[in-house]
């Protein structure tokens, strides 16, 4: 599994209303049913009202990258955009957790 931490920063609660547009769009409801797509959840932080994170989560790069080549990357584009956003990303890959999987309470 591939997970992308995209940080999305704008003005005046731009970042929330693009989240929340993207959620009331059904933008977001259709990434979510793309092939490969196993998480894609927006979050914002209580110490920063500019802020909002989206936690992107697909089975594998092939499944990035058709994510990436399909329509709804230009939908994605035009709300951001629209909203004037501004991105940082950090990229993490899924491995066992070895000795450290004693310590998670499920």
């Amino acid at each position: 599994m591939i997970t992308i931490h995209l940080h999305y920063r704008g003005e005046n609660g731009s970042a929330r209303a693009f989240a929340e547009e993207m959620e009331a769009s059904g933008v977001a409801a259709a990434i979510r049913e793309e092939k490969g797509n196993l998480g894609y959840r927006y979050y914002m932080p209580l110490d920063d009202p500019e802020e909002v994170l989206l936690v992107d989560s697909w089975t594998d790069q092939e499944a990035i990258d058709a994510h990436h080549a399909s329509p709804m990357m230009e939908k994605l584009a035009a709300l951001r955009e629209k909203y004037d956003l501004h991105m940082t990303a950090e990229r993490f890959a899924s491995e066992d957790l070895g000795t450290d999987g004693r310590f998670i309470r499920r």
